[in-house]
């Protein structure tokens, strides 16, 4: 295996590990940092999308005596058993708008600069909902009710737009509706397990003439990095949200999706234009 290959795959390893749970939508920045690093065709996509099952292993594993309660528990306890209803309706939206729709989205939004606009919009989408009266209702994942499940799955829908972020949409969302930051934080995790999950394996099993066995070490390298990113940004984050706001991904994404504009537009750097 090519070590510039295995350098490329390590680089998106980490990317997608300490993005995909912050508001910061890791889609985006692999789509750009894929581009800077020439590994955006189609295999490299379906590579970026693979490596996800390392940051959803960091949120099993983190999480493990939670996911093994449930499991223990979903014959028996009406809080297992709601856990799971509300994941499976909370994950249905995207599901079936990603079908729809997903193979459009990536011929016409896998881009720099339409991920740029969105980290902007994205943005100041945050910045809209800090700025609202936050009355919370939910202080924890486990009070979570059926209707509030799904329409955090709704809201995650707004992640199938490359530079939205799933995990922001989801977390704003639940802000919204009255959860805890704590609790958004927690069930945008909990929510990505089936979500990237599946995605993956649809993913895989779709493409799966692209890959050979000679390609297995390049994605030791991303699932091993995005892993233990995921790992460290996860227990980093539940920590933040428990004292702070989210200004400071606002301006991180207002900040860094005009950079990209601007080295777009200038031609500073030659991003890819579909």
């Amino acid at each position: 295996m090519d070590l510039v290959i295995l350098f490329k795959a390590l680089i998106l390893g980490i990317v997608e590990g300490l993005t995909e749970f912050l508001p910061i939508s890791s889609t985006g920045h692999l789509i750009l940092v894929g581009d800077l690093l020439n590994f955006n065709d189609e295999k490299g996509k379906v590579f970026e999308i693979a490596i996800q099952t390392g940051a959803i292993l960091a949120v099993v594993w983190d999480y493990r005596a939670k996911f093994l309660g449930v499991a223990r528990g979903l014959t028996t306890e009406p809080a297992a058993q709601r856990f799971v209803l509300n994941l499976f309706l909370a994950f249905v939206p995207i599901a079936a708008l990603g079908l729809l729709f997903g193979k459009m989205i990536k011929a016409h939004l896998f881009a720099p600069v339409p991920v740029a606009l969105a980290f902007i919009v994205g943005g100041l989408v945050i910045w809209w909902a800090e700025r609202r009266e936050h009355v919370i209702r939910v202080q924890e994942v486990d009070d979570l009710q059926w209707p509030d499940a799904l329409k955090l799955g709704l809201a995650q829908c707004f992640a199938l737009i490359p530079g939205t972020s799933r995990s922001g949409a989801t977390i704003i969302g639940g802000l919204l509706i009255g959860l805890s930051r704590k609790a958004a934080a927690e069930f945008s995790f909990f929510l990505a397990v089936p979500t990237l999950g599946v995605a993956t394996l649809y993913d895989l099993a779709k493409h799966r003439e692209l890959f050979a066995l000679a390609d297995l070490p390049m994605f030791v390298v991303g699932f091993v990095a995005a892993f233990l990113s995921a790992a460290l940004a996860v227990r980093v984050f539940i920590r933040f949200v428990a004292t702070h706001n989210f200004t400071a991904f606002v301006i991180y994404r207002i900040v860094f999706g005009v950079v990209v504009l601007i080295t777009a537009y200038t031609g500073l750097v030659s991003w890819t234009v579909h």
